[in-house]
């Protein structure tokens, strides 16, 4: 691809926001061990993952509720507690994002996001107003890797997918953007994606 990027498009948990439920259980589980187990066999990553597909909180919590009762108040802080999951900002991504800001690159956020959860993220963060849009898979009830949630950002927004650069933390998220033409890049921390940046000729 020799096409000049001039878009580039971010997903926003661990690359932007820091996120980890552990921050949260570390308050309400003396046992680590016993978080560890909690959050691998109770409210597990697949878990979650459905509410970034639009399932609702109330709906979430009252099935593992019924299926583990004696974990009901641990289970319902999930989502009643939610923002104490949150590490707050990636201050070097941030900076990143406001520097191809003032360069006047596109700017774009693509997320698997609870649409529930998400309004409080915005309330806390005032540079996600910086994005001309951003897609919220629990808003489109379509979750990354699906093919269909990167289209539709790219046809909302009229973006020539060669002309953009997707950053995710996660390679199969990455993967589904560059098999859509897009380039990708495999965020792991902000040093490797300012040089990228650089690279593109975006810094």
């Amino acid at each position: 691809m020799n096409h000049r990027i001039n878009t580039v498009i971010f997903d926003l948990g661990n690359v932007l926001i820091g996120w980890d439920p552990r921050r949260l259980y570390r308050t309400l589980i003396d046992d680590e061990q016993q978080m560890e187990w909690f959050l691998r066999e109770v409210c597990n990553s697949e878990w979650n993952e459905q509410q970034d597909a639009g399932r609702s909180w109330a709906e979430a919590t009252a099935l593992l509720r019924g299926r583990f009762p004696e974990h009901a108040e641990w289970i319902d802080a999930y989502h009643l507690q939610w923002k104490e999951t949150l590490l707050g900002p990636i201050e070097e991504s941030v900076a990143l994002l406001a520097e191809l800001k003032a360069r006047g690159v596109r700017l774009f956020a693509l997320t698997n996001w609870s649409q529930e959860t998400f309004p409080i993220a915005q309330q806390l963060y005032p540079f996600l107003q910086w994005f001309e849009g951003i897609v919220v898979s629990g808003e489109e009830r379509l979750i990354k890797p699906d093919p269909r949630i990167f289209l539709r950002l790219l046809e909302r927004y009229a973006v020539d997918p060669s002309s953009a650069l997707y950053i995710d933390d996660s390679a199969r998220n990455v993967a589904a953007a560059e098999a859509l033409g897009m380039r990708g890049w495999w965020f792991k921390e902000p040093h490797g994606l300012r040089r990228h940046l650089m690279e593109l000729q975006l810094l």
